[in-house]
């Protein structure tokens, strides 16, 4: 299977999962990651406490546990995690949340 399908499959398995008005937050996050960067991302969409937020978060986060770049894809121990990449691993880490949430993004809409 190839990288490519692998995040389809993995997004498949998230947007079927996902709770309703997800698509929205699905939509807008590769803009938010570009402007604010990886981590300021996810710490956005953790403080908002919404059930989207969280499947968002656990979303990525587990796509970049599944690509080994975190261990974990629980918030507090990846974001300790991610604090302590080189800008060559963070930047390998938010274009493979990039790539993911191409995927994503379109599947979440298949499911509204």
């Amino acid at each position: 299977m190839s990288l490519e399908q692998q995040r389809a499959k993995f997004a498949w398995e998230k947007a079927k999962a996902s709770p309703n008005d997800f698509t929205s937050l699905a939509k807008g996050a590769p803009a938010l990651i570009m402007g604010n960067g990886l981590m300021a991302a996810l710490a956005f969409w953790n403080s908002r406490k919404t059930e989207q937020g969280n499947h968002l978060v656990t979303a990525l986060l587990g796509w970049l546990k599944e690509r080994r770049l975190v261990t974990s894809d629980e918030f507090n121990a990846a974001m300790n995690e991610i604090v302590q990449f080189n800008s060559d691993t963070y930047m390998q880490a938010t274009n493979e949340a990039l790539d993911f949430l191409k995927w994503l993004r379109q599947l979440a809409a298949t499911q509204g």
